[in-house]
């Protein structure tokens, strides 16, 4: 999978694609509030045309006139102008606010909705701090650009309008000088905006990097700490933050530019008016009136004129963001429902692999593995590290589907049944619960709101919950800490099994459940299992044979194949792979 810094500079018009997407997707939902926002933007805009032509009465009639009787009026105009601009100036700001937050909001929500759809070959590919990055960073850039454009088309086209209005008004002759450096302004324009989108790509790329590193440092801050790595890990992102920090000033350079290039244009059509204009002011032909409502006309006309000339810098830097953003909506998930669903099982079914074979990109990891997980019963799989027996789970809740062969639960393959139904028949419990940041009730229910209170409390008893529960300053409402850290290996566990409980699901997978606990706490936990197992079709991944010794079948891999399979019994009587790991273990657990 290519990464987001291998895409292509894009076109003017691919830009304005993306714009068009932008609208229609989430902006054209919010199109009368929009309406709102421009109209009072137009308002404050046609004010600027209002106070420059206001000029002229002011110096012509009641200062170079001496016609005092006009002088409220002339104040009252000005009042007048500059409430109304004050009045637009709130409403449009209160309500492209809400326009802003709300349409952020969407896209955010749409990228984490998006991301948890993707397959697990895409979370592999990029990191948790890249994506992160996506969503931050580059919503926030979308965001600003929008939002520019919105003020530069409602705001300020409206005030250049009404400028260059009153300023033709007064003497076209003297606008066409005024903008006698506009021509010169195309050819550096256009490398300004090329240079301002490189380096906002690459910045975005940096930005991204240094989430990745973050994130990185504060998920591994105990084996940095013990490794004493603070360091090293110091270095690699100060360099980071330098690099990130020559590209910000680089691409600031350019945005600035632009407006900067409309300044000399602004001085040269000035010096130009002067000229021109200064000699038909001393000869009467116009009056200082004229001039200063012109002047204040151009005068006022440039600011809008360098926003907007800031904005083109702000698309630039928004238009790599928005590609990431398109691009990420865009994916679509390998693994997805099939056409035709068929219904899942009904009761509590047995799982079939058939001659199937299984890779992660070029590296095959199941080569013709078969075997029967009987229902109702505790089936174990055992093996040497990289059997592949965690792809089994994998392919059972079709986390990555199979190159070939099948895998069917209660006669019905998996790759017929919708995902969500699927995934509904399993309860899972790993070596590493994970635990959200947030309190143990919620951890436990899941987003389950209707649970009743004598299901939930039996379930805490039966998980073993209730033996550590007084001890926490809260009770069930007790936060559990980023990644359950307020609580140890034993009580995560715990957690995780009266998780599964309150599912209730005919399938249970048991991912080494108990190779990270204490004796303790382990036996503790094995009594959960064991009595979360009855009545359900139990998988069993386990390296420590001693938990296995009693399952129903016990399925031995090796090297992605199932090289035999039967009871502990049976397959110690066999003298086989299964005798000699078992032999292994307790050769060296005794010695």
């Amino acid at each position: 999978m290519k990464t987001f810094a291998d895409r292509p500079d894009s076109t003017a018009a691919e830009r304005r694609h993306l714009m068009i997407w932008l609208w229609r997707n989430y902006l054209a939902r919010h199109w009368p509030l929009l309406l709102v926002a421009v109209l009072f933007m137009s308002l404050e805009g046609a004010m600027f045309g209002a106070l420059s032509y206001t000029m002229k009465p002011m110096f012509d009639t009641v200062f170079v006139g001496g016609q005092s009787e006009y002088l409220p009026l002339v104040g009252l105009a000005f009042f007048g102008i500059f409430t109304v601009r004050a009045v637009a100036g709130i409403i449009q700001k209160v309500v492209l606010s809400k326009v802003s937050q709300e349409s952020v909001s969407e896209v955010r929500s749409d990228l984490v909705g998006h991301l948890m759809t993707l397959d697990g070959g895409f979370h592999q590919t990029y990191s948790p701090g890249y994506l992160m990055q996506r969503i931050e960073g580059d919503v926030e850039s979308v965001n600003k650009v929008w939002r520019s454009l919105i003020t530069g088309a409602g705001r300020d086209v409206v005030a250049l309008f009404s400028l260059f209005g009153v300023a033709f008004f007064i003497d076209w002759r003297w606008t066409l000088i005024a903008l006698v450096g506009a021509p010169l302004l195309i050819a550096p324009a256009l490398f300004a905006q090329r240079f301002v989108r490189g380096n906002a790509r690459h910045a975005r790329d940096v930005a991204a990097s240094l989430s990745t590193r973050v994130n990185e440092i504060l998920h591994g801050i105990v084996p940095v700490k013990l490794n004493t790595l603070e360091r090293y890990q110091a270095k690699r992102y100060r360099r980071l933050t330098r690099e990130r920090i020559r590209t910000e000033i680089r691409s600031s350079a350019g945005q600035a530019a632009i407006p900067g290039l409309i300044d000399i244009m602004s001085g040269l059509g000035f010096a130009g008016v002067l000229f021109y204009g200064g000699g038909e002011i001393i000869s009467g032909e116009k009056t200082v009136g004229d001039f200063m409502a012109f002047f204040t006309a151009i005068g006022l006309a440039f600011e809008p004129l360098r926003r907007l000339g800031a904005v083109s810098g702000i698309l630039q830097v928004a238009a790599a963001g928005l590609e990431r953003i398109k691009e990420l909506l865009d994916m679509r998930p390998e693994i997805a429902d099939p056409a035709t669903p068929r219904a899942i099982p009904d009761g509590v079914p047995e799982v079939r692999l058939e001659n199937v074979h299984a890779a992660y990109g070029d590296t095959a990891v199941l080569s013709g593995a078969s075997f029967t997980a009987r229902a109702g019963e505790v089936t174990a799989l055992v093996g040497p590290s990289g059997a592949g027996k965690s792809t089994v789970f994998n392919l059972l809740t079709r986390l990555v589907d199979p190159v070939s062969g099948a895998v069917t639960i209660g006669g019905v393959p998996v790759s017929e049944m919708k995902l969500g139904e699927l995934r509904r028949l399993f309860s899972v419990v790993s070596q590493d619960a994970l635990l959200f940041d947030e309190t143990l009730r919620e951890n436990i229910v899941l987003g389950q709101d209707d649970i009743p209170d004598d299901r939930l409390q039996a379930a805490l008893e039966a998980a073993h919950v209730t033996d550590f529960l007084p001890r926490l300053p809260d009770g069930l409402d007790s936060p559990c800490g980023p990644r359950g850290s307020n609580l140890s290996g034993g009580q995560r566990q715990r957690v995780a099994i009266a998780r599964a409980i309150l599912r209730d699901t005919p399938l249970l997978l048991l991912d080494e459940a108990t190779s990270a606990l204490d004796a303790q706490s382990e036996a503790v936990v094995q009594e959960a299992l064991d009595r979360l197992s009855k009545g359900r079709t139990t998988l069993v991944i386990a390296h420590r044979l001693s938990t296995v010794r009693n399952a129903d079948s016990i399925v031995v891999m090796e090297s992605g194949r199932v090289v035999d399979q039967g009871t502990h019994d049976e397959l110690i009587g066999r003298a086989g792979v299964y005798a000699d790991l078992y032999r292994l273990q307790f050769d060296t657990a005794d010695s």
